[in-house]
């Protein structure tokens, strides 16, 4: 498959859930390109990444108010962000609100007669295919779960991928990307995954030593900015090349493997182990430490993008920060938006452009547009 270089004029784009982990780091990413024109984030909660020409509105999922910002900024791209895929962050109701109601709400605010979008990217998850005992050893993206969904994470990404593909369907002038992403690792990552691996011995299923790939968290974000820059319409599998036993990745990390969940009755024993060491297994990372999963990573190579990082050396590669990481704890303070000061120094004529080496630039209205 080759991918086709959007023809569209320099690009306005619309990035949901910009105080998430994935929106505020893509919209780094695209502020540094010259072809785009325009980035604008929704959320309803403040942006955590410190950003320089993103224009920041706040709002929750609500599609009318999503689509008059699409029409009045005349945007051409959505890039969707917000799926929530770790069950262990927020309640089931919540989760359901944010990844079923609020892909409806973004994709009424795509769907309006006079919309100007021609581009969705739509961040999902490979937990769309689960993990049971008799899956195929590497997923592609034709294919489709072996059994229904069992855990709520799961229903939840496949009832927003069908919203998605309806979408898709009856809007063929628009190209729809969806991305399913395998485990991330990345340095500055909190997922259930980098919970379990904080500890100095990782619990594992008594007789179970399951697959693993994982993707560095560089990679996720240049996978989406590679799905913005290229016409990629269909479903594409987004993992590292390599797979791990688990025990592998254990090693890799520096720990030890500690097998001690009892394979009948697994979910209660979890219960006895948060309450022992504070660390949560949601039911969807239960299965998978019991049947781990593969995923077939060639449509999306085919169109010409490279991964950075195997499974083997982002596993390596987030030891290292692991080893270090009381080294730098405290080293650096955390970003925290505020209102009045982003204002001033985006909008404020009394801000001067410096653009000299080891300057940072302020961008005032016109740098914007």
């Amino acid at each position: 498959m080759t991918p086709e270089t959007s023809t569209l004029r320099s690009r306005r784009i619309l990035v949901t859930g910009l105080s998430t982990y994935w929106g505020g780091r893509l919209a780094q990413a695209l502020e540094k390109r010259p072809d785009v024109a325009v980035i604008i984030g929704v959320d309803s909660q403040d942006p955590t990444r410190e950003l320089q020409r993103t224009e920041f509105v706040r709002v929750s999922n609500q599609h009318a108010l999503i689509s008059r910002i699409v029409r009045a900024a005349d945007i051409d791209t959505v890039v969707d962000t917000r799926l929530v895929v770790d069950s262990a962050i927020t309640s089931a109701r919540l989760a359901h609100e944010n990844n079923v109601m609020g892909t409806l709400n973004i994709i009424a605010a795509c769907s309006d007669s006079d919309s100007p979008v021609r581009k969705l990217v739509f961040k999902s998850s490979a937990h769309y295919y689960g993990s049971q005992r008799d899956d195929p050893a590497f997923f592609t993206e034709e294919m489709q779960r072996t059994h229904a969904p069992e855990t709520p994470i799961e229903r939840d990404i496949v009832e927003a991928e069908a919203t998605v593909a309806d979408f898709a369907e009856k809007r063929n002038e628009v190209v729809v990307t969806v991305m399913r992403f395998s485990n991330v690792l990345g340095p500055d990552m909190h997922t259930s995954h980098s919970r379990l691996f904080s500890l100095p011995a990782v619990p594992m299923i008594l007789g179970f030593d399951p697959r693993y790939q994982f993707i560095h968290a560089d990679d996720v974000v240049n996978a989406l900015e590679h799905a913005v820059e290229h016409d990629l319409p269909g479903v594409y599998n987004a993992a590292g090349d390599d797979v791990l036993a688990l025990s592998e990745v254990i090693g890799l990390l520096g720990k030890y493997p500690l097998p001690i969940l009892p394979p009948l009755a697994t979910g209660p024993a979890a219960g006895s182990l948060r309450r022992l060491l504070g660390v949560q297994l949601p039911p969807e990372m239960l299965r998978q430490l019991r049947y781990g999963r593969g995923l077939d990573n060639r449509a999306l190579k085919s169109t010409g993008f490279r991964f950075d990082y195997t499974t083997r050396e982002a596993v390596k590669t987030y030891g290292d920060h692991l080893r270090l990481r009381s080294v730098r704890r405290g080293a650096g303070d955390a970003y925290h938006y505020e209102k009045e000061v982003e204002d001033f120094l985006r909008w404020s004529p009394s801000v001067r452009k410096h653009t000299g080496p080891g300057r940072k630039a302020s961008f005032g209205p016109a740098d914007t547009l």
